[in-house]
Protein backbone atom coordinates (compact mmCIF):
# COMPACT_ATOMS: atom_id res chain seq x y z
CA UNK A 1 0.00 0.00 0.00
CA UNK A 2 0.96 3.43 -0.49
CA UNK A 3 2.06 5.42 2.17
CA UNK A 4 0.42 9.13 2.12
CA UNK A 5 2.22 11.80 3.66
CA UNK A 6 0.46 13.78 6.05
CA UNK A 7 1.46 17.64 6.17
CA UNK A 8 0.03 19.37 9.42
CA UNK A 9 -2.65 22.31 9.33
CA UNK A 10 -1.69 25.60 10.45
CA UNK A 11 -3.62 26.04 13.40
CA UNK A 12 -3.07 28.03 16.73
CA UNK A 13 -3.61 25.73 19.78
CA UNK A 14 -4.74 27.86 22.74
CA UNK A 15 -5.28 25.64 25.75
CA UNK A 16 -2.12 25.22 28.21
CA UNK A 17 -2.29 21.07 28.22
CA UNK A 18 -1.11 18.71 25.76
CA UNK A 19 -2.51 18.62 22.18
CA UNK A 20 -2.24 16.14 19.02
CA UNK A 21 -1.71 17.67 16.00
CA UNK A 22 -3.25 15.56 12.80
CA UNK A 23 -1.93 15.79 9.51
CA UNK A 24 -4.09 16.78 6.21
CA UNK A 25 -2.96 15.06 3.02
CA UNK A 26 -1.63 16.23 0.05
CA UNK A 27 -4.81 16.38 -1.94
CA UNK A 28 -6.26 18.82 0.59
CA UNK A 29 -4.17 20.98 0.31
CA UNK A 30 -6.31 23.47 -0.60
CA UNK A 31 -8.34 23.63 2.51
CA UNK A 32 -5.37 24.99 4.12
CA UNK A 33 -5.53 28.06 2.05
CA UNK A 34 -9.02 28.38 2.84
CA UNK A 35 -8.12 28.22 7.03
CA UNK A 36 -9.29 24.75 6.96
CA UNK A 37 -7.75 23.03 10.28
CA UNK A 38 -7.73 19.42 8.77
CA UNK A 39 -7.88 16.57 11.73
CA UNK A 40 -6.84 18.07 15.52
CA UNK A 41 -7.49 16.32 18.48
CA UNK A 42 -7.15 18.17 21.92
CA UNK A 43 -6.86 16.20 25.51
CA UNK A 44 -8.82 18.25 27.77
CA UNK A 45 -9.45 17.46 31.55
CA UNK A 46 -6.16 18.10 32.80
CA UNK A 47 -6.68 21.81 34.15
CA UNK A 48 -9.95 23.42 35.76
CA UNK A 49 -8.83 26.39 34.09
CA UNK A 50 -8.64 25.20 30.90
CA UNK A 51 -12.74 25.99 30.28
CA UNK A 52 -15.67 23.47 30.31
CA UNK A 53 -15.82 21.14 27.34
CA UNK A 54 -18.62 22.68 25.42
CA UNK A 55 -16.45 26.03 24.98
CA UNK A 56 -13.39 23.45 23.58
CA UNK A 57 -16.18 22.17 20.81
CA UNK A 58 -17.45 25.29 20.28
CA UNK A 59 -14.17 27.22 19.57
CA UNK A 60 -13.76 25.81 16.10
CA UNK A 61 -10.12 24.49 16.51
CA UNK A 62 -10.67 20.38 17.23
CA UNK A 63 -12.05 17.90 15.49
CA UNK A 64 -11.67 15.29 18.18
CA UNK A 65 -11.71 16.23 22.10
CA UNK A 66 -10.47 13.11 24.48
CA UNK A 67 -11.30 13.59 27.75
CA UNK A 68 -8.27 12.57 30.19
CA UNK A 69 -8.05 9.91 32.22
CA UNK A 70 -9.87 7.13 33.41
CA UNK A 71 -6.85 5.67 35.35
CA UNK A 72 -6.99 2.20 35.49
CA UNK A 73 -5.94 0.53 38.74
CA UNK A 74 -6.33 -3.08 38.31
CA UNK A 75 -8.58 -5.12 40.25
CA UNK A 76 -11.58 -3.35 38.81
CA UNK A 77 -10.69 -0.05 40.14
CA UNK A 78 -11.11 3.08 38.06
CA UNK A 79 -11.14 6.49 39.51
CA UNK A 80 -11.83 9.36 36.43
CA UNK A 81 -9.72 12.07 36.99
CA UNK A 82 -10.98 15.77 35.19
CA UNK A 83 -9.14 17.74 37.50
CA UNK A 84 -11.70 19.43 39.74
CA UNK A 85 -14.43 19.82 36.37
CA UNK A 86 -17.69 19.47 38.04
CA UNK A 87 -18.97 16.24 36.32
CA UNK A 88 -22.32 17.31 36.79
CA UNK A 89 -22.17 19.42 33.27
CA UNK A 90 -20.29 17.33 31.54
CA UNK A 91 -22.99 15.27 30.13
CA UNK A 92 -24.49 18.38 28.68
CA UNK A 93 -21.60 18.96 27.49
CA UNK A 94 -20.86 16.09 25.38
CA UNK A 95 -24.16 16.36 23.83
CA UNK A 96 -23.39 19.70 23.04
CA UNK A 97 -20.03 18.91 21.12
CA UNK A 98 -21.89 15.94 19.55
CA UNK A 99 -24.39 18.41 17.90
CA UNK A 100 -21.85 20.74 16.34
CA UNK A 101 -20.06 17.55 15.28
CA UNK A 102 -16.98 16.54 17.41
CA UNK A 103 -16.90 13.79 18.68
CA UNK A 104 -15.89 13.04 22.57
CA UNK A 105 -13.83 10.16 23.21
CA UNK A 106 -12.79 8.86 27.26
CA UNK A 107 -8.50 8.89 27.27
CA UNK A 108 -7.77 5.49 29.66
CA UNK A 109 -3.80 5.53 31.19
CA UNK A 110 -2.46 2.76 33.03
CA UNK A 111 0.59 1.92 34.93
CA UNK A 112 -1.03 -1.77 36.23
CA UNK A 113 -1.36 -4.84 33.64
CA UNK A 114 -4.11 -6.38 32.32
CA UNK A 115 -2.76 -9.74 34.35
CA UNK A 116 -5.66 -12.65 31.80
CA UNK A 117 -7.92 -11.73 29.19
CA UNK A 118 -10.57 -11.81 31.81
CA UNK A 119 -9.50 -8.74 33.53
CA UNK A 120 -9.70 -6.75 29.64
CA UNK A 121 -12.78 -8.15 29.34
CA UNK A 122 -13.47 -6.66 32.86
CA UNK A 123 -12.35 -3.25 31.58
CA UNK A 124 -14.40 -3.44 28.47
CA UNK A 125 -17.62 -4.22 30.46
CA UNK A 126 -16.46 -1.03 32.61
CA UNK A 127 -16.08 1.46 29.53
CA UNK A 128 -19.44 -0.05 27.58
CA UNK A 129 -21.37 0.28 30.45
CA UNK A 130 -19.96 3.46 32.11
CA UNK A 131 -19.01 5.80 29.23
CA UNK A 132 -20.43 4.03 26.16
CA UNK A 133 -24.23 2.82 24.96
CA UNK A 134 -24.48 -0.14 27.69
CA UNK A 135 -25.87 -0.03 30.89
CA UNK A 136 -25.96 -2.21 33.93
CA UNK A 137 -27.29 -2.51 37.47
CA UNK A 138 -24.81 -1.50 40.01
CA UNK A 139 -22.10 0.70 37.21
CA UNK A 140 -22.86 4.21 38.02
CA UNK A 141 -22.68 6.56 34.46
CA UNK A 142 -21.20 9.99 35.81
CA UNK A 143 -22.33 11.29 32.48
CA UNK A 144 -25.91 10.27 32.60
CA UNK A 145 -27.77 9.25 29.47
CA UNK A 146 -24.79 11.08 27.35
CA UNK A 147 -22.55 8.24 25.37
CA UNK A 148 -18.95 8.95 24.77
CA UNK A 149 -17.89 8.21 20.91
CA UNK A 150 -14.77 6.16 21.77
CA UNK A 151 -11.67 5.36 23.84
CA UNK A 152 -8.11 6.28 23.50
CA UNK A 153 -5.42 4.04 25.16
CA UNK A 154 -3.00 6.70 26.24
CA UNK A 155 0.09 4.06 26.53
CA UNK A 156 3.15 5.28 28.97
CA UNK A 157 6.66 2.81 28.73
CA UNK A 158 5.98 1.47 31.82
CA UNK A 159 2.11 0.43 30.87
CA UNK A 160 2.18 -3.60 30.88
CA UNK A 161 0.12 -3.99 27.59
CA UNK A 162 0.18 -7.47 27.72
CA UNK A 163 -4.03 -8.63 27.38
CA UNK A 164 -4.36 -5.15 25.43
CA UNK A 165 -4.84 -6.36 22.69
CA UNK A 166 -7.48 -8.42 24.13
CA UNK A 167 -9.46 -5.78 25.22
CA UNK A 168 -8.91 -3.46 21.61
CA UNK A 169 -10.37 -6.48 19.79
CA UNK A 170 -13.49 -6.62 22.27
CA UNK A 171 -13.97 -2.39 21.55
CA UNK A 172 -13.23 -3.13 17.83
CA UNK A 173 -16.30 -6.35 18.17
CA UNK A 174 -18.53 -2.73 18.96
CA UNK A 175 -17.62 -0.13 16.32
CA UNK A 176 -21.36 0.42 16.56
CA UNK A 177 -22.97 2.37 19.02
CA UNK A 178 -26.29 1.16 18.54
CA UNK A 179 -28.40 -0.17 15.94
CA UNK A 180 -30.72 3.36 15.00
CA UNK A 181 -27.84 5.59 14.97
CA UNK A 182 -25.03 3.23 13.20
CA UNK A 183 -22.68 5.65 14.92
CA UNK A 184 -19.14 4.26 14.42
CA UNK A 185 -17.07 4.11 18.36
CA UNK A 186 -13.72 5.30 17.44
CA UNK A 187 -10.85 3.97 18.41
CA UNK A 188 -7.15 5.80 19.17
CA UNK A 189 -3.78 5.07 20.80
CA UNK A 190 -1.31 7.85 22.41
CA UNK A 191 1.75 6.28 22.58
CA UNK A 192 5.02 7.83 22.97
CA UNK A 193 7.78 8.16 20.53
CA UNK A 194 9.81 5.31 21.64
CA UNK A 195 6.80 2.78 22.64
CA UNK A 196 7.69 0.32 19.96
CA UNK A 197 11.43 0.16 20.72
CA UNK A 198 10.28 -0.66 23.93
CA UNK A 199 7.14 -2.82 23.73
CA UNK A 200 6.98 -6.11 21.06
CA UNK A 201 3.60 -6.88 22.29
CA UNK A 202 2.78 -3.19 22.28
CA UNK A 203 3.51 -2.93 18.67
CA UNK A 204 1.49 -6.38 17.96
CA UNK A 205 -1.47 -4.56 19.28
CA UNK A 206 -1.62 -1.45 17.18
CA UNK A 207 -1.46 -2.95 14.51
CA UNK A 208 -4.49 -4.75 15.23
CA UNK A 209 -6.28 -2.52 12.57
CA UNK A 210 -8.85 -1.72 15.51
CA UNK A 211 -7.44 1.86 15.80
CA UNK A 212 -8.33 4.74 13.27
CA UNK A 213 -5.60 6.76 14.35
CA UNK A 214 -2.20 6.86 17.03
CA UNK A 215 -0.86 10.08 18.29
CA UNK A 216 2.49 9.75 18.61
CA UNK A 217 3.97 11.62 21.48
CA UNK A 218 6.74 13.56 20.53
CA UNK A 219 7.51 15.02 24.09
CA UNK A 220 8.62 14.26 27.29
CA UNK A 221 10.65 11.24 25.94
CA UNK A 222 12.83 11.13 28.66
CA UNK A 223 15.45 11.98 26.43
CA UNK A 224 14.33 8.74 24.47
CA UNK A 225 15.60 10.13 20.71
CA UNK A 226 12.59 11.75 20.34
CA UNK A 227 12.18 14.52 23.00
CA UNK A 228 10.72 17.17 20.27
CA UNK A 229 9.62 16.01 16.39
CA UNK A 230 12.24 13.47 14.93
CA UNK A 231 11.41 13.09 11.19
CA UNK A 232 13.38 9.46 11.14
CA UNK A 233 11.09 8.55 14.26
CA UNK A 234 8.05 10.25 12.48
CA UNK A 235 8.99 8.08 9.49
CA UNK A 236 9.64 5.13 11.26
CA UNK A 237 5.86 5.31 12.51
CA UNK A 238 4.17 5.72 9.22
CA UNK A 239 5.76 2.89 7.64
CA UNK A 240 5.23 0.53 10.55
CA UNK A 241 1.38 1.37 10.62
CA UNK A 242 0.65 2.95 6.37
CA UNK A 243 -3.36 1.89 7.00
CA UNK A 244 -3.32 4.13 10.12
CA UNK A 245 -3.86 7.30 10.35
CA UNK A 246 -0.46 8.81 12.07
CA UNK A 247 -0.69 11.85 14.00
CA UNK A 248 1.60 14.32 15.63
CA UNK A 249 1.64 14.49 19.63
CA UNK A 250 2.69 18.36 20.48
CA UNK A 251 2.32 20.07 23.70
CA UNK A 252 0.07 23.13 23.15
CA UNK A 253 2.07 25.78 24.86
CA UNK A 254 5.89 26.01 25.98
CA UNK A 255 5.22 25.37 29.89
CA UNK A 256 2.93 22.64 29.22
CA UNK A 257 6.08 20.18 28.94
CA UNK A 258 9.77 20.34 29.46
CA UNK A 259 10.07 19.68 25.66
CA UNK A 260 8.15 19.62 21.84
CA UNK A 261 7.23 22.74 21.82
CA UNK A 262 7.52 24.51 18.10
CA UNK A 263 5.83 27.80 16.98
CA UNK A 264 3.23 27.74 14.50
CA UNK A 265 5.33 28.43 11.97
CA UNK A 266 7.52 25.56 12.36
CA UNK A 267 4.35 23.66 12.56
Amino acid sequence: MALTRWRPSPVVVVTVLSVVIGFIGAGQASAVLDNQTGQVTVFWGRHKDEGSLHEACDSGMYTMVAMSFLNVYGNGRYHLDLSGHPLDAIGGDIKQCQQVGVPVSLSVTSNHSLPTNQSALDLFDHLWNAYLAGSKNGVHRPFGSARLDGIDLFLEPRTPVEHYNVLARELGKHNVLDGPRTKPLHLTATPRCGFLRHHRVGGDMLATGIFEGIHVRFYNNNNDYCDEYNEEEWDKWAAAFPSTRIYLGLPASPAASKGGYGPVRFL
